[in-house]
């Protein structure tokens, strides 16, 4: 709840209140319009947030904070792109004084104009962390890693270092998984917030905030302030969570006594894959003590309202068809500006969910051990043209890893252009002809001629495999074709590759009697088989080419053959360091205790933002 004073706390209770809205619109150029109650048009403002779903409560979210108000101004909107709006309220709490809410800061992303109006469309900083992630931090603390997310994506951080680490897991030095599914810095908050046991939001000052479910009331919203109110009959809580180890390709399952309760689901979190096992089970184990704080009666009510409420925020109902003595949970709003404010809980019930739940915990576990079972593809497709001659010219290279003793199948799809070598044919032909007799008339006779003509020829087409650095010569695929556009079709059945080994399958083909090309994109090719994964990091193993091209010689000189060495030793990179010198201080008729100097290095990987 945003802090107010009692004098705010007591006049948002009375049953008259006497309050207006107002804000301004700054540019980037740093022109400001302000508006005023007066110039909102009526029932066009809202504000809404959430940090949960539709149906459950949620760890880690990032949801964004969305403001649209119309309002009566002749501002030219093509002005208004990036601008900020910010929108206050302003309650009565003393004759003639007024205490001012701030309602928070929105980046204008849409502004549309009618004769006399501007609509607008707004949305808070949480859209800045939708940047690409690039892989920049590899490990850190929570601090550590949302200090860069926020250093990177121009908001500021409204947490301490010391704060931070006062929380559970929140002096935990974190590092992520090579193989995750995180794109932009967003899905990086997710995870941290999640390891956190809380979610993200950002603040009425334009902060990224963590905060946490807590479970201490900070209102009542009795039945004389509500117009409308909706309460379930059961309490969401939590007794268990569940989340998946990518490195033992298993999930985890840790729960309260008794475990009669829902069971949240964190999924596959690559924060928490690296490290001892004791260390990411204390990790899920106070991920767990923060869960087991949720116990909140799920709720929808349209009340008079209280632009201090923020999310997260514990209160309680009283009146009417409301239990007085249990708390619940705002996980979404919508402030309607001069008008009602909706509030939200949402939840599921444990009795309902209780045997899915318990289903779920083994469904999961069942799931990661078939999870080799599952058919994995691997797909190639050439990135550049390749035009083939007589020598061999590699099209595919395809490099996959098996898990367990398995067997693979490779398909190909190679769309070829063919230009075959003309060829010249010879032949007779037989035929009567009317030859002169001398006596000027004509005499049909039978003769033989012989004729040459140029043909299209025929090209032959001829594919090697290697698979692991062993060329295959028992089986030798070969194609003849006239030219024209031909569809070379492959398949080789890959037998007894052997559990955690890494792999290698090239396709080369070469062509004699003419010559091909094959377009970017129209080698496909795939393997596929059970108890497969890609190696998608650089596994130290360097591949190198040299190509001599063949010395003329015509019999002149005698041929030997031709030696090369190549010589292999391992290097280790140089580490950097820095000195620094300096002249000690002199005092006089002074203690000298000691002084220290900090030096701090950053590699900032984000060209874009570089200086």
């Amino acid at each position: 709840m945003y802090p107010v004073s009692d004098k705010y706390k007591a006049a948002i209770q009375d049953s008259t209140r006497h309050f207006y809205y107002a804000g301004e619109i700054i540019t980037k150029g740093g022109i400001r319009y302000p508006f005023t109650n007066e110039d909102i048009v009526k029932g066009s403002g809202y504000i809404t947030n959430q940090c949960c779903g539709e149906s459950e409560i949620e760890l880690g979210s990032v949801y964004a904070a969305e403001l649209g108000i119309t309002l009566y101004s002749d501002v030219d909107r093509y002005t208004l792109e990036g601008a900020d709006i910010r929108v206050s309220f302003f309650l009565m709490i003393d004759d003639g004084d007024f205490e001012e809410v701030p309602m928070g800061i929105f980046e204008i992303s849409e502004a549309n104009r009618t004769i006399n109006c501007i609509a607008i469309k707004a949305y808070d900083y949480m859209l800045r962390f939708d940047k690409d992630f690039k892989n920049t931090v590899s490990s850190g603390t929570a601090y550590e890693i949302l200090y860069l997310a926020c250093e990177k994506c121009k908001v500021e951080l409204a947490h301490t270092k010391e704060e931070m680490e006062g929380w559970e897991n929140g002096s935990q030095l974190l590092g992520i998984y090579s193989e995750n599914d995180i794109e932009t810095w967003r899905d990086v908050l997710y995870y941290v917030a999640q390891v956190l046991g809380r979610f993200c939001t950002i603040n009425r000052e334009g902060k990224l905030e963590l905060r946490q479910y807590g479970d201490k009331s900070v209102a009542n919203i009795p039945g004389t302030q509500r117009f409308t109110s909706s309460f379930s009959d059961f309490v969401t809580r939590y007794t268990a969570i569940s989340s998946t180890n990518s490195r033992t390709q298993t999930a985890e399952y840790y729960a309260l006594e008794p475990d009669d309760g829902l069971t949240m689901n964190l999924g596959v979190n690559p924060m928490l894959q690296y490290g001892l096992d004791q260390t990411r089970k204390n990790l899920l184990l106070n991920i767990l003590n923060d869960v087991s704080r949720i116990r909140y009666v799920p709720f929808d009510s349209s009340t008079i309202g209280n632009p201090a409420f923020d999310l997260g925020d514990i209160i309680t109902f009283s009146g009417g068809h409301a239990d007085g003595e249990q708390i619940t949970c705002i996980t979404k709003y919508e402030f309607k500006i001069n008008g009602k404010h909706t509030l939200k809980c949402v939840g599921k019930n444990p009795r309902l969910s209780q045997a899915k739940s318990k289903n779920d915990k083994n469904i999961v576990g069942l799931m990661n051990s078939v999870e080799a079972g599952k058919i994995a593809v691997h797909t190639y497709m050439n990135a550049s043209a390749y035009i083939i001659g007589s020598t061999d010219t590699e099209i595919a290279d395809i490099e996959f890893a098996s898990n367990e003793d398995t067997d693979a199948q490779f398909h190909g799809s190679i769309l070829l252009n063919i230009s075959a070598d003309p060829v010249t044919k010879s032949g007779t032909a037989r035929g009567a002809v009317s030859i002169p007799d001398g006596t000027g008339e004509m005499v049909d006779q039978d003769e033989e001629f012989s004729i040459e003509w140029t043909d299209d020829g025929q090209a032959v087409i001829t594919v090697s495999y290697i698979i692991n650095d062993s060329r295959l010569t028992t089986y030798v695929p070969v194609e003849t074709w006239h030219s024209g556009r031909h569809i070379l079709n492959l398949y080789y059945p890959i037998n007894g590759l052997e559990a955690n080994s890494y792999n290698t399958f090239r396709v080369l083909i070469h062509i004699t009697g003419g010559s091909a090309t094959v377009d970017r994109g129209q080698a496909v090719c795939t393997i596929s088989g059970q108890g497969l994964s890609s190696n998608q990091n650089w596994d130290g193993r360097l591949e190198f080419y040299d190509d001599a091209p063949a010395i003329p010689n015509a019999g002149i000189m005698p041929l030997s053959n031709m030696l090369d060495r190549v010589n292999v030793h391992t290097e280790n990179p140089d580490q950097n360091g820095y000195h620094d010198e300096f002249a000690l201080p002199g005092f006089v008729g002074f203690g000298l205790v000691g002084f220290g100097e900090q030096i701090s290095v950053e590699q900032d990987m984000d060209t874009e933002e570089s200086e």
